[in-house]
Order: C-alpha cells, then sequence, then structure tokens
C-alpha cells in the first residue's frame, strides 16, 4: 500500500506540472490557426534541410512552453504543411531554448557558466541532428495515419503524386484545385478542434504519468545516482533517469541540482539534454505525431547523441 500511495502522489505530481503546458501549446496552436492565415506564413517558411530544421529550433525561444505544450505546436504545423524539418526542430529544441528554461537554469546554476551555454548548444544540435535524420524517411512511415491524411489535404493537389491524390478511376480529370480562403476560420470551429485535440492528448499524458509513476516507485533514484562518478556509468545511469522521472524542461535544472555534486558534469548536461525529448511520459504523446518505428528512431538516435555530447563534456570538464 506504501508504494501505491508513492505511486498516486508521484502521478499527480507529474500530471499537474504537465498540464497546464499542454493546455498552453493547445491555445497556441489554436491561435495561430486562428489569427493567421495558413498561406500568410507556412509558405515563407525556409524548405532547406538544414535551414528547416534551424528556423524551427530558433522558433522555440518565443513560446514559452515545455515539451507537454510543443506537442500540439508542432503536429499542427506539419498539419498545416509546414516543412517536416521545422516542425521536428521545434518539438526537439523548444523544450530547452524557451525564455523559461533558459532563466530556470540560470537560476539553479548561476556559478556555472559553462552549463548555462552549454546546455541550449546542445538541445540546438540535438534538435537539428534528429529533424535531419528523422526527414529522411518516407512520409508515409514516419508520420502518424490521421496527421498525415491531415498534411496531404493542406497540400496543393499539384504537389502529390498520382497514388496519394485518391481521384478515382484512371482517365477521371482531376478536380480544380480551389484557391484557400485567407480569411479566418470561425472561432466556433476552432475552438471545438482545439477541445478534442486537448482531450486526446490529455489521455495519452496520464497514460504516460502512469507508466513514469510506477517506473519511479519500484526502480529506486539513489540506484541510478550510486555510478555517478564513473565518467560513462554516470552519464548512462542520469540518462536512465531523465527518462524515468520524467519531469518537465521548466523545473528539471532545480531537480539536477539536488545531485549535481555528486555526478560528473557530463552526466549532469546528460540529463538537463535527454529529458525534454524523450521521457515516459512523452512516449504517449509522441503517437499523434510519429509511428512507432520512427518514435524509435528518435530514442534511440537522441541517446547516442546525447552519450557523446556527454562524453566530449567530460573530457573537457574534468
Amino acid at each position: 500500500m506504501e508504494k501505491l500511495a508513492t505511486a498516486w502522489a508521484i502521478f499527480q505530481g507529474l500530471l499537474l506540472e504537465a498540464i497546464p503546458f499542454l493546455l498552453l501549446g493547445v491555445a497556441i496552436a489554436g491561435l495561430a490557426r486562428w489569427l493567421v492565415p495558413q498561406k500568410a506564413w507556412i509558405g515563407k517558411l525556409p524548405r532547406n534541410p538544414l535551414l528547416a530544421p534551424i528556423t524551427g529550433a530558433l522558433m522555440g525561444f518565443a513560446l514559452p512552453a515545455c515539451e507537454c505544450g510543443n506537442v500540439p505546436v508542432a503536429r499542427r504545423l506539419i498539419a498545416s504543411g509546414a516543412p517536416m524539418g521545422t516542425a521536428f526542430g521545434f518539438l526537439f529544441a523548444a523544450p530547452v531554448l524557451n525564455p523559461i528554461v533558459l532563466a530556470s537554469t540560470w537560476a539553479a546554476f548561476p556559478d556555472q557558466p559553462w552549463l548555462l551555454i552549454g546546455r541550449p548548444l546542445g538541445a540546438f544540435f540535438l534538435a537539428v541532428l534528429l529533424s535531419v535524420l528523422l526527414v529522411q524517411l518516407p512520409d508515409s512511415q514516419l508520420l502518424e495515419a490521421a496527421l498525415l491524411e491531415e498534411r496531404r489535404m493542406s497540400r496543393p493537389l499539384a504537389s502529390l503524386g498520382l497514388l496519394e491524390r485518391n481521384s478515382g478511376l484512371i482517365g477521371t480529370p482531376l478536380p480544380i484545385e480551389q484557391p484557400r480562403s485567407a480569411q479566418r476560420e470561425r472561432i466556433g470551429d476552432v475552438i471545438d478542434q482545439s477541445s478534442r485535440e486537448f482531450l486526446d492528448l490529455l489521455a495519452l499524458l496520464v497514460l504516460g504519468c502512469i507508466i513514469a509513476a510506477l517506473v519511479q516507485t519500484w526502480i529506486p533514484r539513489s540506484w541510478l545516482l550510486a555510478v555517478g562518478s564513473a565518467p560513462t556509468a554516470s552519464i548512462l545511469a542520469l540518462m536512465a533517469l531523465a527518462v524515468v522521472v520524467s519531469v518537465c524542461s521548466s523545473v528539471d535544472a532545480f531537480l539536477a541540482l539536488g545531485f549535481a555534486a555528486q555526478v560528473t558534469p557530463g552526466a549532469l548536461m546528460s540529463f538537463l539534454l535527454l529529458g525534454p525529448v524523450v521521457d515516459l511520459k512523452l512516449v504517449g504523446l509522441f503517437t499523434v505525431l510519429m509511428r512507432p518505428r520512427a518514435i524509435a528512431l528518435t530514442a534511440v538516435a537522441a541517446s547516442l547523441g546525447v552519450l557523446l555530447i556527454g562524453q566530449w563534456v567530460n573530457l573537457w570538464q574534468l
């Protein structure tokens, strides 16, 4: 009973911490859809394989939401026809590059300037790396089915292949594409869709919080911190801790402050980089964006990238 009570307390803490940011993300996505006609800005985003993820990553400075809030915004970008690299660059970088997280990192570690510079740079590098990797997959293997259909509907007919058009029998004339209206959508329609999106994401968030709470309860943090002084083992242990704890990026720096003196610098950096990209709480939310294969590829690539960054930091700092 004691462990169940602990799991329940952890579950409530994770959920209450994440819900405001999830709601903020849905609200931002809905407002962007209502206030700015899609054609007014989506077409202006760069589509260069490298510039697209860089642009998306830099967009994170403008949106004060953690990883939970970034999922609905990234989904809206993809559904609206934005370059895939831009959407994924934003998804992976914004949880660290947004002003709230940068301020919380500074507040927790004011005497470690290398961390204040290294964390956003590491997050930026990781976001670009993951974005460039994921866009190599065909859309049909990358995007969740409903999102893929939404994206196809938002693209001009001329840009789709014959098999994607669903135009009927061979020889049937293709319908003439009507120009999209530049007028705003009705506010009622936006609120209705945003409400349904929030409830769908909330259900997945609850599932992720349950998994994270159960794992945290049955795997003591002390086990993972026991190897804190070993250069490589400490990095791997703190990466596992970041995935298990699943705390939002807006407060993870203060959590890390509690054990910073017990671990290597590279392990500390790894904890602050991996959690905002891959944790148990995010697994369910990512299913509204990507297929399981793409989620697995993201987790593996992010882990390898963070491990390399952590090793480099240890070589530099130790």
